[in-house]
């Protein structure tokens, strides 16, 4: 087989290396590869970017044959097949992008945490036997944390109508009756309600935090804003949004030859075993604006919605739809008498 890299190294990762750098460049080893195993690889792709040229390898195309294995014979095998061009490298980003990446994963977190101390909120609420939710649209509005405010306030599970009616606002005041029956026969012990206090400060932190996070997610895409207001130009994607798609597959496109590479890579090709239905309507949709993203970081033009008609569409495909095209051009003509049939035939 042709040896794509002469002098080239295999890494079998399990702790930091402090000297490695410099023994590589001693050598003159500016190629190496190594297995994305858990996080272990990042210290050292980071130590090594700036000089090394660092393939990331999936652990399935460099795993080693069944016997006896050890870290020797590891790191020997990852360099013989890469030394042979047999390594597929992982899509690696910029150090930048990487950066944004930790931030926007940690706000999604954040909010996924926040969701988990609502539904707590609220289970606490229904086993209080308060059922303001069926009242009120939204149980954390301002409304709603008046009248519960109000019950933790309380030392005793008696109801006074008339405060509870002081704390609604105008637009909820025809529902006072609704909202007071909704918590008539409310009981709630100290430790529930020091419960609840805990978890309305756990969300208050949650909110500090993700704005905190916010306002670092503003100062680190700046370079890439140009990028995010044309992303924001396709239906559905708000800023938010955009900021996420810029940190998790960066701006430039080389590393995807095509669109269909990128969306391979983002997982959303459907699996054989997979029956039609809405989690296939999903993928496709989503698939669309994966294209439609791929298109506009390419061209850096705004969202063009006949492009998605246009971008890696096969050749049959093409020619299929350049007929149906031409027949309703056929049929317009007609209809408006600006040719007859007979013409056509001709």
């Amino acid at each position: 087989m042709k040896v794509v890299y002469q002098t080239c190294c295999g890494i079998d990762v399990h702790k930091s290396f402090l000297q490695f750098k410099e023994w590589l460049i001693k050598n003159q080893c500016c190629d190496v590869c190594m297995e994305s195993t858990v996080k272990y690889w990042v210290p050292v792709f980071n130590l090594l970017e700036d000089e090394i040229n660092a393939t990331i390898a999936n652990p399935k195309w460099v795993k080693a044959v069944k016997g006896n294995k050890d870290d020797t014979k590891d790191f020997k095998w990852i360099g013989d097949l890469f030394r042979l061009g047999l390594v597929l490298g992982s899509y690696i980003p910029c150090k930048p992008i990487r950066i944004l990446r930790e931030f926007t994963r940690y706000r999604y977190k954040l909010t996924s945490c926040r969701s988990i101390e609502k539904n707590r909120y609220q289970n606490a609420l229904t086993v209080c036997n308060v059922a303001l939710d069926s009242v009120v649209s939204d149980i954390f509005g301002k409304s709603a944390t008046s009248v519960i405010d109000y019950l933790l306030e309380q030392f005793t599970n008696s109801v006074n109508h008339e405060e509870i009616d002081s704390r609604l606002p105008r637009s909820l005041k025809k529902k006072s009756d609704s909202v007071i029956e909704s918590i008539e026969g409310y009981q709630m012990t100290d430790s529930q309600k020091y419960r609840m206090r805990l978890v309305c400060a756990h969300m208050d932190y949650i909110t500090s935090t993700r704005n905190d996070i916010d306002t670092m997610l503003d100062s680190l895409i700046t370079p890439y804003e140009n990028a995010v207001q044309l992303l924001c130009t396709i239906p559905g994607v708000d800023r938010n949004s955009a900021i996420t798609v810029i940190s998790e597959i960066g701006t430039d496109m080389t590393p995807f030859s095509n669109s269909k590479r990128l969306y391979c890579w983002a997982g959303l090709t459907p699996c054989n075993n997979e029956s039609s239905g809405k989690k296939r309507a999903i993928i496709a949709i989503a698939r669309m604006i994966l294209t439609a993203i791929y298109q506009i970081l390419c061209t850096d033009e705004v969202w063009n919605p006949t492009d998605l008609y246009k971008i890696d569409v096969p050749e049959p495909l093409k020619e299929k739809q350049k007929e149906q095209a031409i027949k309703q051009a056929k049929k317009l003509l007609i209809r408006e008498r600006i040719i007859s049939e007979s013409q056509l035939a001709s």
